[in-house]
């Protein structure tokens, strides 16, 4: 194996350019390590080792020629598996899709593939992004690599285990109300939830249309900020991105951070149940905040504890519109043997899809029928302008928010399997971020006394990911929480 497991993609590109090791044994590290470790920790739906070795030769021939390389090129990396790879099965992580190759790659791929890295495969997720654990997804649970009896968070968890089982060296995913960030806490990788429109969601798979944001994880700051380089920016193909300029991420993010004010939202650590090793952690890096010359106050977000309400109301009735697609008639899984149009649908989607996603299209469904639409859905918009207005008016106080990502530790595999809502909790300090659109960063705060990942998020105005990357940075320059990989990696030999 490589000895890279803390490498950052500048000191791999190095590596690269200055032959220590070729682009073909880099990518055949990461497949090792997908081998080796995959068994355990369930991190793929799919991988695409052809592809990505005749990249790899490809690479190494430009080396050879000493052709200069991108910043990017020859890297490897993986997909959530909610985003269209041309010519590759895109699930969702749901079994209606099982068998669905899209004739397009997303906006987010084709970028990433046009800045030279190298797909190594397809992460598992729970079913279009349902839930906070990756244990609905409709193929398998993943686990997370710190402690393999428990989840790795959701629904991006298969990304965030490959990122810190050192499985690729980042991975594209999607955040909806949670699901970059959270996956990203507790298993110790950096994770950015864009501003709503600063990345195009062409080619993404919808969940929630007005609060889908397409991010990305990698094992620090350093690296989201240039990737994020090559895949923010306005898109032709998707009328909710914003024509405006794109920041050189990895030059802002070295400026000072003296003066920068922080709040800490005081509802936030008043929450019932808070496990008080996160909480005191959260606090801790905010001494350190302190310690780096920015200035921390208390402030109030009142609406807060109103969040999740307002989130899963408005979520979950544009599930039950986005999901009408999946009929068994254009694309996906069909019962072919069903008598009648009606009997196809029922037992298409019944058969295909999984007990998380019926649970969300029929509340999504109750959620706008008449006589309910005005006293649900009507109030979870009005409780989104709330919410928005509120955080605008923080910012009036502060440049960025600190706030804790979960509520509690990692919790073991089917704890929540028969109690949706409590699993819907461990959602309460993410899911109101999306409402607003403001972007959110995730990073490594420390450990518990159980050696298990706690993570913090930053929060910012809209299109404030360059100040976000500038103070994860400066934390991670002050701090090893990042560095340190899960001792699964140590044992790959056994």
């Amino acid at each position: 194996m490589l000895k890279i497991e803390n490498f950052t993609i500048q000191e791999i590109h190095d590596a690269l350019s200055n032959r220590d090791f070729s682009c073909t044994e880099l990518v055949n590290d990461s497949l090792e390590r997908i081998e080796k470790l995959d068994k355990k920790i369930r991190a793929f739906i799919n991988v695409t080792p052809e592809s990505a070795l005749l990249k790899a030769a490809s690479v190494d021939s430009k080396i050879s020629k000493k052709i200069a390389l991108k910043p990017l090129e020859g890297i490897p990396y993986s997909a959530k598996d909610v985003f269209c790879t041309k010519g590759i099965v895109t699930t969702a992580g749901s079994r209606i899709l099982e068998n669905f190759i899209p004739p397009y790659d997303a906006t987010v791929i084709r970028n990433i593939d046009e800045a030279g890295a190298i797909l190594i495969g397809k992460t598992n997720c729970d079913p279009f992004g349902f839930g906070s654990s990756t244990e609905n997804s409709g193929f398998f649970p993943t686990h997370n690599p710190y402690d393999i009896e428990r989840v790795p968070g959701g629904s991006s968890g298969g990304s965030a285990a490959a990122v810190a089982s050192r499985m690729g060296v980042f991975s594209i995913a999607e955040d909806t109300g949670g699901s970059i960030r959270y996956p990203s806490a507790l298993c110790n990788v950096s994770g950015i939830k864009v501003t709503y429109g600063r990345v195009s969601r062409h080619g993404a798979i919808a969940y929630g249309s007005s609060l889908d944001t397409v991010g990305h994880m990698a094992r620090n700051v350093e690296d989201v900020a240039l990737i994020m380089k090559y895949t923010a920016g306005h898109d032709r193909y998707d009328s909710t991105t914003v024509d405006i300029g794109v920041p050189e991420y990895s030059k802002e993010m070295k400026h000072s951070i003296q003066g920068v004010q922080i709040g800490l939202p005081k509802e936030y650590f008043q929450v019932k149940g808070f496990d008080l090793e996160v909480k005191r952690t959260v606090l801790e890096a905010a001494d350190t905040f302190d310690n780096l010359g920015c200035h921390i106050e208390e402030i109030s977000l009142p609406h807060s504890e109103y969040a999740i309400a307002a989130y899963y109301l408005s979520a979950i009735s544009e599930v039950s519109a986005n999901l009408a697609r999946y009929d068994g008639i254009r694309f996906g899984y069909s019962k072919t043997d069903a008598k009648t149009l009606d009997e196809l649908y029922a037992l298409t989607r019944s058969d295909g899809f999984e007990d998380e996603v019926k649970r969300r299209i029929m509340l999504g469904t109750f959620a706008l029928s008449a006589g309910y639409y005005d006293a649900y859905y009507k109030k979870a918009m009005q409780m989104r302008t709330l919410l928005k207005g509120e955080i605008d008016e923080a910012f009036k106080r502060v440049d960025i928010i600190l706030a804790p990502v979960a509520p509690k530790l990692a919790f073991k595999i089917g704890e929540h399997e028969n109690d949706p809502l409590s699993m819907w909790l461990e959602d309460i300090f993410t899911n109101g971020l999306n409402p607003t659109g403001c972007p959110g960063l995730a990073i490594p705060a420390g450990f518990s006394k159980s050696k298990l990942p706690i993570g913090m998020q930053l929060i910012g105005p809209h299109f404030s990911e360059h100040l976000l990357f500038r103070l994860g940075y400066h934390f991670q320059n002050s701090t090893n929480f990042h560095e340190i990989f899960p001792d699964i990696l140590e044992n790959m030999e056994e």
